[in-house]
């Protein structure tokens, strides 16, 4: 891979950052839930609020790169250390997104709903950018892949085992602090339900494009280690 092809390929990933951030961003605006992922930094956000959900995400993409050394240990990449400032840009990216969409009303119900679909497709399209950009996982998945590699089990079932950790602490914490569940709704279930099938719709859509884009002259062929097919 040329230098430019890898630096295109690292300027799309941001870009995919951007996407997915404001995805997270819409969704919580809607005040029914987050993703999965991002429900622990939501709760922990609504009580600590001295932190913004960005820089809470910050701080849980901080927890869950820790933890990828802890599993992996001496078979941990250095090159997976870019994920600690690319977490910062998500973080920071989640704030943005917030104060674009701080001024819609969600008073009514439908809107709020709207709200949650809107992100959670906003964050797929984001996902799906971040697949066929193929350079460093974000730090869940990337989390997610070490696990399934160190247990030996499937990545799907694997993630779909965190993402129910994720909600069960979340809804945990927020019981701890407010005595009820907060932050954890009808939209986080929504999310997990549905952002899996966006980004499958996405990436079949945008690949040849994309990949046109990224790789010039070169043949195009599908990447055999894509886990959206």
């Amino acid at each position: 891979m040329s230098r430019k092809e890898l630096a295109k390929r690292y300027v799309l990933f941001i870009i995919s950052l951007f996407f997915a951030a404001l995805g997270v961003a819409v969704t919580k605006h809607g005040e029914l839930g987050v993703s999965p992922i991002s429900s622990v930094a939501n709760v922990m956000s609504d009580q600590f609020t001295a932190l913004s959900l960005g820089e809470w995400l910050i701080l849980w993409n901080c927890v869950l790169i820790l933890g990828q050394v802890v599993v992996r240990r001496r078979e941990f990449e250095t090159v997976q250390l870019l994920q600690v400032p690319l977490s910062f840009l998500f973080g920071w990216f989640t704030d943005f997104g917030s104060w674009l969409v701080a001024g819609i009303p969600v008073e009514v119900y439908p809107v709020r709903l709207l709200l949650v679909l809107a992100g959670t497709v906003i964050l797929g399209f984001g996902i799906s950018l971040a697949v066929l950009a193929n350079v460093v996982m974000n730090s869940g998945e990337a989390f997610v892949k070490a696990l399934s590699d160190k247990l030996w089990m499937n990545f799907g079932n694997v993630k779909i085992g965190f993402d129910v950790f994720c909600v069960v602490l979340a809804v945990l914490l927020s019981l701890l602090f407010f005595h009820r569940v907060v932050g954890t709704r009808e939209g986080t279930v929504l999310a997990a339900l549905l952002t899996g099938q966006v980004v499958k719709f996405f990436v079949k859509r945008v690949r040849k494009p994309v990949e046109k884009l990224l790789m010039e002259e070169k043949e195009m062929t599908g990447d055999p280690h894509d886990i959206t097919s």
